[in-house]
Formats: structure tokens, sequence, C-alpha cells
């Protein structure tokens, strides 16, 4: 029964903060200067409708904003947006009129799936490692090196992370794309420019958690027993790290979400991240909103999962 009260809690504020998102989204575009009819991108299309006259011109803008529903108050836009947004039905788009938004949005954001996905087991492949030996070697040289690429890594915005990739791997060595997508060379630099921040917050919490961890009592019984050192960390210190990994895992996820809006503009990956920024760029108004409910509901949905799984490794936890 408590889950069940805890899970319907959840869903009510996850709710309630993504009408809030919608709303204030809304509200944001409508006050940022220009619009998807001003915009360079459209103008030649409207080429042979302004050839015809002001009337034409009028008429068809008046028909556009008719059909999208402009011509109605904010307020009355966000209602009708998520009222479709309860069955999953955006319809178009400014600039894929024919073509459904929630077509579009499950082609894209499989894609940044992927990418967000292996870079967070990169992250766990090599951070994991990275933060038990600098844990080991504590105050030596390697600790000292590995925190400090780690850190490099967390303050090196992923864009930029994403450019030396390239200059190194493309331009320097030609071993790997610049950009494209469809074959899994083009995963591997955009998963580990977006897995870099996530690697360097594994090792460091790593790192942390395991030197506690040594400091424990039950730790120093199974060294006076005389168990081998590798058994104590990875059984017993390490294993229990990964039990509060899982807190971290989370927020880590949903900051890698968000980076692929970046990440995705550099390398010219088709993902949800790349339509997100073209949308903005265009005041392409149903797909922008969309998009931004998209990203907020992945990231709120993920929190809830991290919670329910943290109190499923840890009994202590409870769910209320």
């Amino acid at each position: 029964m408590n889950f069940l009260k805890f899970l319907g809690k959840r869903f009510a504020s996850i709710v309630i903060a993504l009408v809030a998102v919608v709303t204030i989204t809304f509200y944001l575009m409508h006050a940022a200067p220009g619009n998807f009819m001003e915009m360079e991108q459209v103008r030649e299309a409207k080429a042979a409708v302004d050839s015809k006259g002001r009337a034409a011109q009028q008429q068809y803008e008046k028909e556009f904003k008719k059909r999208y529903a402009l011509d109605k108050p904010i307020y009355q836009q966000v209602g009708i947006f998520l009222k479709n947004a309860a069955v999953f039905k955006f319809g178009p788009s400014f600039g894929n009129p024919n073509v459904p938004i929630e077509t579009l949005i499950a082609s894209k954001f499989s894609i940044t799936l992927q990418i967000v996905t292996i870079g967070l087991l990169l992250a766990l492949v090599v951070g994991v490692p990275m933060g038990v030996i600098a844990a080991l070697k504590k105050n030596t040289v390697a600790d000292y090196s590995l925190m400090g690429l780690s850190l490099l890594g967390q303050v090196i915005p992923s864009f930029v992370i994403a450019v030396g990739l390239i200059v190194l791997f493309s331009v320097v060595w030609g071993v790997l794309p610049t950009s494209g997508w469809g074959m899994c060379k083009h995963l591997i630099l955009p998963a580990l420019a977006i897995g870099a921040a996530p690697i360097a917050t594994v090792a460091r919490f790593i790192r942390s958690s395991i030197l506690e961890t040594l400091e424990q009592d039950y730790i120093r019984t199974a060294y006076s027993k005389g168990l081998p050192e590798a058994t104590v960390v990875i059984g017993h210190a390490l294993r229990n790290s990964l039990i509060p990994l899982v807190t971290v895992m989370g927020p880590q996820f949903s900051f890698m979400l968000l980076g692929s809006v970046l990440v995705e503009q550099v390398f010219r990956i088709p993902g949800l991240g790349s339509m997100f920024v073209s949308a903005a760029q265009m005041r392409d108004y149903p797909m922008l909103v969309t998009s931004t409910l998209i990203f907020a509901a992945a990231i709120m949905i993920i929190n809830l999962i991290v919670d329910m799984l943290y109190a499923v490794l840890d009994p202590r936890i409870k769910l209320e």
C-alpha cells in the first residue's frame, strides 16, 4: 500500500511539474523575438505566395495561424497542447506539416537514447576501475594523475571535448568519422564526449566511497582473517560502494540526456537534441514544446526509477 501511495504521489508531482514546464515554455517562446513566418528558412517557400500579392500572403498567414491555433490566447494554446499531449497526439510541426510530431520524436529519441546509454555504460566500465585504483593508490602519483584527469573531464564542457576528439581521432589519426549516423563507428566519439563528465564523477565517487568503507570495522576483520586484498576490496568494499552509486547515476543520466543537445550538433547526429536545436532556430513552436516536454518527462521518470531501485537495493530505505 505504501508503495502504491508513493507512486501516486510521484506521478502526481510529475504531472504538475510537466504542466508547469509546458506553460513556461509557451510563454518564453512567444516572448522571444521573431517567429516562424519571419525566419529566413521559409522565405523561399513563401515566394510563390508572396508574388501573388499582399492579400494572398495575408490569407496564407491567417490559415497558418488557424491551423496551429496561433490566433488564440497563449493560455488556450497551452490547454490545447496539454489536451493532445495527454493522449500522445501532438499534431504536425511547422517544418514538417505532413508528419505527426510523435512519429518524428519516436525515431529521433531512439537515436539519442543509444548515445546516452552507451555513454553511461562507458562511465561505469571506465570510471569504476579508475576510482578503485585511485583509492588503493591513495596519495600516490597514480592517484593524483587519475583524479586530475577526472577533474578535467568534469570542468571541460562536453561539446569542447567532442571537438577535441574529432581533431584527434578524425583529423590527426583519421580512424573515425567526424560526423554521420548509421554505423557502429559513428557511436564511439559521441559516446566518449557525452560520457567524459560521468566517467569523472563515477571515478571520484568510487574513490571516496571505497576509502570510507576501508575504514570500517568489518573490513579490518576481513583483513585479519587473512583474506586476499582483491577479495576484500572487490567483494566487500566495492560491493557496498555500488549501492549508493545508483543514486549518482540517475542525475548523471539526466545530465547526459541534456548534454546530447550540443554533442549531436557537433557530430551532426539526427537525434532529439539536433531536432530541438533546429526547432528553436526555426521558432517551430509545436516541435520545440514537445521536445522540451519529452526531455523533462524522461528526466523525471529516470529519477523516479532511481529512487525505486535504491529502495530495492537498500532495505533500510522506505518508499513513502
